[in-house]
């Protein structure tokens, strides 16, 4: 009876050191952090994928219409991020002078985070980017876009309209200029 017991006893030993909240995945979880911030999955439209030729309308944060259909012509990069997601605060910088140095490529942030407008405008005061921002529904993300399950999640939208490249976890204007290049597409500063 004793050598039943003993492997039946080991079970909730053994379920326990799968808990998220164990020692050893805490340990993990800085390196996991500096590459994507996990998101709770949204209840919205959104699904599991992108359209080929997606469409977003969104008003930023300086009350102006933004249409992803009226930037055709030029590459633009779709950045869904977070004031509280350390490997997003780290590429707006790159991301701003990405937009800034490049006539053919344009960036919208897309604040995916329950906040206010006057937060994160205070936020941006003080992590100031040359792109414009919308602050998401995360209960009603953009049907067109996949819902983001970690963040920061980057979106190259050709100038015909279609993805070029999802970019899951921080990405540089050299790793877009690169895709870019790529597709014959302008070089940097063009």
């Amino acid at each position: 009876m004793t050598s039943r017991l003993s492997p039946l006893l080991a079970i909730p030993l053994l379920l326990s050191a799968c808990n998220s909240e164990s020692a050893p995945q805490e340990a993990a979880q800085p390196a996991i952090e500096a590459q994507v911030q996990a998101v709770e999955p949204a209840a919205g439209k959104a699904g599991d994928h992108t359209a080929e030729l997606p469409t977003l309308k969104v008003q930023t944060l300086e009350g102006a219409a933004y249409d992803l259909a009226s930037h055709r012509g030029k590459w633009v990069v779709v950045n869904f991020w977070a004031t509280w997601c350390a490997p997003c605060l780290k590429e707006m910088p790159d991301l701003s002078e990405l937009d800034k140095a490049n006539d053919h490529i344009e960036v919208i942030g897309l604040a995916y985070e329950e906040i206010e407008a006057d937060e994160l405008k205070a936020f941006l005061a003080k992590r100031p980017v040359v792109y414009p921002i919308a602050i998401l529904d995360v209960y009603n993300p953009p049907s067109d876009f996949a819902t983001p399950r970690g963040l920061p999640l980057t979106y190259l939208i050709a100038p015909d309209g279609r993805v070029a490249k999802q970019f899951l976890g921080p990405v540089t204007g050299k790793e877009i200029e690169a895709v870019i290049a790529e597709t014959d597409g302008p070089k940097a500063g063009a």
